[in-house]
C-alpha cells in the first residue's frame, strides 16, 4: 500500500507526461528552478531530475514561472508555460521546445505565445490533442488579478504545436458561488463520446479551493456544468486540492493534483504537495453523459 502525498515537498500545479513507460512531472517554479522536473516509473515514487528550463526567454521577467504542461509533438517535446512578460507587466503564456521530456526546454521567441494584457494576463495553458489529430490549447485569462471576470479559453494550435491559429473562444467562466472570483487550471479528458473539462475554482491559497467539471459533445464546447458544487474539496487529510490533470495507468484513471497539508495553507512548511486521486465515471441516472467522481483525496492508495 502506498500513501499520499506522492511527493511531499512543494510541487504546485503538477502536470504529468508518460513517455515509453516513464512518467515525467512538471511544476510551478520553486526557490531555485524555473521548471522543476521529477521522474517516476509508477506514479508514486518520484526522483528529482532538476530544472527543465535553466535559460529563460528574452521576454521573461524572472521569478514567476508557473504551471507548465508538456506535449509530445513529432518526436519533440513542447512545453506551454506561464511567465511574467517584461513588456506588459502581466503574466503571459510561452512555448518552449526540447528534444527530451526532461529538457532543457528553450523558448527563443522575442514575445510570448499569447498575452491578454487587457484582461489581466494569460495563465494555466493546457494542450489537448483530439481524436482527429487536431491540436488545441486551453488557458485562463488572469482576470481576478485585476478585478474582472475569468474565462477559460480554447484556440486551435498549428500541427507543430508552436503557433495559435484562428480565434480564441470563451468556453467557461466563474458563475457559481463555490468558484469565488475565478476558474483556472483547465484540463480536457475525453470519455465515452463526451469531453470533460476539469477545472479549479476559488483562491488557491485557501481551503475553499476545489475542482469542478463541465461536459460537452466537442472539445471546443459548448460546455455545461451539470452541478453547482465542486466534485473535489478539502477534507481532513488534504486542504485546497486542485489544479491537476488526468493520467491513466493499467486501466485505471487518476487525477494528479496539488494540495496543502491540513491547517498549513499558505504558511511556512512543505507547501503544495503532489497528490494522486482516483477518478471514476459512473452512469448518469438520467441517461446523460457519465458522471465523474473522485475517490478522495485520501492518504492510502492501492496502486501497486
Amino acid at each position: 500500500m502506498t500513501t499520499n502525498p506522492v511527493y511531499g515537498s512543494n510541487f504546485p500545479d503538477p502536470a504529468v507526461l508518460e513517455v515509453d513507460g516513464t512518467y515525467w512531472a512538471y511544476a510551478t517554479k520553486n526557490r531555485v528552478e524555473a521548471m522543476p522536473v521529477l521522474r517516476s516509473s509508477d506514479l508514486v515514487r518520484w526522483a528529482e531530475v532538476g530544472d527543465g528550463m535553466p535559460q529563460l526567454a528574452a521576454w521573461v521577467e524572472p521569478g514567476l514561472n508557473w504551471a507548465p504542461e508538456v506535449a509530445a509533438v513529432d518526436g519533440r517535446y513542447v512545453a506551454y508555460y506561464t511567465a511574467h512578460d517584461r513588456a506588459t507587466d502581466v503574466q503571459a503564456v510561452g512555448v518552449a521546445v526540447s528534444d527530451t521530456p526532461y529538457g532543457p526546454f528553450r523558448d527563443d521567441a522575442e514575445r510570448p505565445l499569447l498575452c491578454q494584457d487587457h484582461e489581466g494576463g494569460s495563465i494555466d495553458a493546457s494542450p489537448f490533442t483530439d481524436h482527429d489529430g487536431s491540436r488545441w490549447l486551453l488557458w485562463k485569462n488572469d482576470g481576478n488579478h485585476v478585478g474582472v471576470d475569468t474565462f477559460i479559453y480554447v484556440q486551435r494550435l498549428s500541427d507543430d504545436g508552436l503557433r495559435l491559429e484562428g480565434e480564441p473562444e470563451r468556453i467557461l467562466k466563474q458563475d457559481q458561488e463555490w468558484e469565488g472570483t475565478l476558474v483556472e487550471g483547465p484540463y480536457v479528458w475525453p470519455h465515452a463520446g463526451s469531453y470533460y473539462l476539469f477545472y479549479s475554482g476559488n483562491a488557491f491559497d485557501s481551503d475553499r479551493y476545489g475542482v469542478g467539471y463541465a461536459v460537452a459533445e466537442k472539445a471546443t464546447g459548448p460546455y455545461v456544468k451539470p452541478r453547482d458544487t465542486p466534485i473535489m474539496v478539502s477534507n481532513d487529510v488534504a486542504a485546497g486540492p486542485g489544479h491537476g490533470m488526468v493520467v491513466e495507468r493499467d486501466g485505471r484513471t487518476w487525477y494528479v493534483h496539488h494540495a496543502w497539508p491540513p491547517g498549513a495553507v499558505n504558511v511556512p512548511g512543505p507547501g503544495r504537495q503532489m497528490w494522486l486521486t482516483e477518478l471514476v465515471f459512473e452512469p448518469s441516472p438520467d441517461g446523460g453523459p457519465d458522471v465523474p467522481r473522485f475517490l478522495g483525496p485520501r492518504t492510502e492508495l492501492d496502486l501497486a
